[in-house]
């Protein structure tokens, strides 16, 4: 892990992420109690790596991929990536929310333009860009629909292509697909993971479904009960190319096994208010 002080000195591959000794409290203004939410959390993300965080309620997922990217500021610690020290939002990163976020008033296709409008790419490009995007996601033919005409999955498939189409190197995903019935989930799931290898973009994706974790994910950070802390990192040793005959694979079954005995020792020191 690199040191605070070098860590925006030593080079950087294109998406990567770097977290030394992050912490963060919330509370304290008008004599409000003082919580800390995450504990020295040091972490590094590797270029086009596929990272999920998993852990109890409550231990800091969001939070610190909120910090990662730049929608709250970091207190302590340092997070970097390639374009230096984040010290707010950037073109390098962009979120997909579980709500999907969509305007409502505007179709897919204006959706994914206006993102491509705020990010200042010409008319002819944005254009472009849309429709291939639209089409990656496999909307094509639904470009003049409303979100309320969408299902679930489709709105979020929006969602994912008017993020995808600004191009940014990193992708942060929070329970993107949690407000989603359990069918369409396991097809979104599927869907990313494809998305994911051909954009070849960096994804740090918070979820609290261990199946889902081993599923998509190249590597898995374990997260402590509150206050947040690193407890684990695994590498998962699955193949790179996965689809739902993974989930029958015995290696995906013992895999997940062993990474739930790690959590659910996290969600019981969380409900005895234990660390």
């Amino acid at each position: 892990m690199m040191m605070a002080a070098k860590a925006h000195h030593i080079a950087q591959a294109a998406s990567s992420i770097s977290i030394h000794d992050v912490s963060h409290s919330y509370g304290g203004r008008g004599g409000g109690q003082v919580m800390l939410a995450l504990d020295r959390i040091n972490l590094d993300v590797g270029d086009c790596e596929f990272h999920c965080l998993l852990g109890p309620s409550g231990c800091g997922k969001s939070t610190l991929l909120y910090l990662i990217g730049g929608f709250i500021p970091v207190q302590a610690g340092v997070i970097a990536t390639a374009k230096g020290p984040v010290s707010g939002p950037g073109p390098d990163r962009s979120i997909v929310f579980q709500n999907f976020a969509l305007f409502p008033w505007k179709t897919v296709k204006d959706n994914v333009l206006y993102g491509l409008k705020k990010a200042g790419f010409d008319a002819g490009e944005r254009e472009k860009r849309a429709q291939d995007y639209i089409d990656l996601v496999h909307l094509t033919g639904f470009e003049n629909a409303y979100p309320s005409q969408l299902s679930g999955g489709m709105q979020q498939r929006a969602a994912i292509a008017r993020t995808l189409a600004v191009d940014p190197g990193i992708l942060l995903m929070d329970e993107p697909f949690g407000a989603l019935d359990a069918q369409t989930r396991r097809v979104m799931q599927e869907e990313l993971r494809a998305i994911w290898r051909r954009s070849r973009k960096t994804v740090v994706f918070v979820t609290h479904d261990v199946h889902e974790a081993v599923f998509l994910a190249d590597r898995i950070s374990i997260m402590s009960a509150r206050p947040g802390r690193i407890e684990h990192v695994i590498d998962v040793d699955l193949p790179k190319d996965r689809g739902e005959e993974i989930l029958e694979d015995p290696r995906f079954i013992q895999f997940s096994e062993r990474i739930w005995r790690l959590v659910r020792e996290q969600a019981v020191a969380a409900t005895r208010g234990a660390h």
